[in-house]
């Protein structure tokens, strides 16, 4: 087991440079989706992301505005905190002033057909950012990091602080997952599920609690209050007698948070837990030894990719591509770019130079 961790690790580690170099580098594509006869160099772009539930779609907002502005574009960038209503509607008003291009990072992926239905029928192509359209064949293009590898790398980093930090197996683990309405979560869960799941029927890893279906460990919204509470039940309920609490997956920085705050209420030892998004406060734990790893996946090199596919389709170009993801109805085009595995070990190459974490970076390094 020990072996292959370390060679995951270090194979993520090797991914630092490919990751920066993704947005405008080689191709290396598969073939692409069908771009059209292209449109002009001034079109509108309609961009519609989800609730402001964390630091890299707040960035990615400020990201598009400059990259669309500075590639000459007419943009509208918009949040649908209200819910997915608000984004079917703001769809709708992008179809109506005349959008080109959608990028599309869904609050739920299967809630959007009509929208995209007419928006297809009126010739404006559709791309689904980080996030897939599901349960629908109106979707030129996918763009996102691999997201099943996104969990292959927090299963192999919670077992190697397990292994670091923890003593001998057996050790006692909860599982965390996303939101259900998001076709992201899944992919996270089975990527970790498909490490750590080895090792749970090995008798290495114990979930207390139980909970190993996504449907028990998933966490409706996302939100930081629902997977604390969550962790405050089955602490109270599975701990209390001293049974130590060794690690949790967490698939992102928030919700990795909220389990070691409830931990923490709890009078229990830091666990090891793991995360998602680079978030800034999460970093400095990361650094700090307090969250033992989160995933970068630099929201600079997604919006790149997506203007520089975008930019392909307005010169008649097919789409760039790599893969192709299932999403219910068709096998979707997909350009994926690689995420990075972060623990204390490699924080500091892996954040260097970004302007968001500069602070924070230098700070440790």
């Amino acid at each position: 087991m020990k072996k292959t961790i370390r060679l995951v690790a270090l194979a993520a580690t090797a991914l630092l440079g490919a990751a920066t170099l993704t947005g405008c580098g080689d191709d290396n594509d598969n073939g692409g989706g069908d771009a059209g006869g292209g449109f002009p160099a001034d079109a509108l772009i309609g961009v519609s992301l989800p609730q402001q539930t964390s630091e890299n779609w707040v960035l990615a907002e400020r990201l598009f505005e400059n990259g669309l502005r500075d590639a000459g574009f007419s943009y509208v960038v918009q949040f649908a905190n209200d819910g997915v209503t608000e984004q079917q509607n703001q769809i709708d008003a992008m179809i109506e002033r005349g959008a080109r291009v959608f990028a599309i990072g869904a609050i739920d992926g299967a809630q959007l057909g009509p929208q995209l239905e007419r928006a297809h029928s009126e010739g404006i192509l559709i791309i689904a950012y980080d996030r897939n359209l599901t349960a629908t064949t109106n979707v030129d293009l996918y763009v996102a990091f691999d997201n099943f590898q996104v969990g292959v790398y927090q299963g192999t980093a919670l077992l190697q602080g397990l292994e670091e930090l923890k003593g001998s197996a057996p050790w006692n683990i909860e599982l965390i997952a996303g939101s259900a309405d998001d076709a992201n979560a899944l992919p996270f869960f089975n990527g970790a599920m498909s490490v750590l799941q080895p090792a749970i029927d090995a008798g290495d890893l114990v979930v207390v609690s139980g909970q190993t279906e996504f449907g028990q460990v998933s966490t409706d919204g996302w939100l930081a209050a629902n997977a604390q509470n969550r962790m405050d039940t089955i602490i109270a309920g599975f701990y209390d007698d001293g049974t130590p609490l060794d690690g949790i997956l967490s698939p992102n920085d928030t919700l990795g948070r909220a389990a070691l705050t409830a931990a923490a209420s709890a009078g229990l030892p830091n666990p090891v837990v793991t995360g998602q998004d680079a978030e800034v406060e999460s970093v400095r734990l990361v650094f700090e030894g307090v969250q033992f790893q989160t995933i970068y996946k630099d929201t600079r090199a997604l919006v790149t990719e997506t203007i520089r596919q975008i930019n392909l389709a307005q010169g008649g170009n097919a789409f760039a591509t790599n893969d192709v993801v299932p999403n219910g109805e068709i096998d979707v085009p997909t350009f994926f770019l690689p995420p990075i595995s972060v623990t204390q070990t490699n924080a500091c190459a892996a954040f260097e130079g970004d302007p968001i974490l500069e602070g924070v970076w230098s700070d440790f390094c």
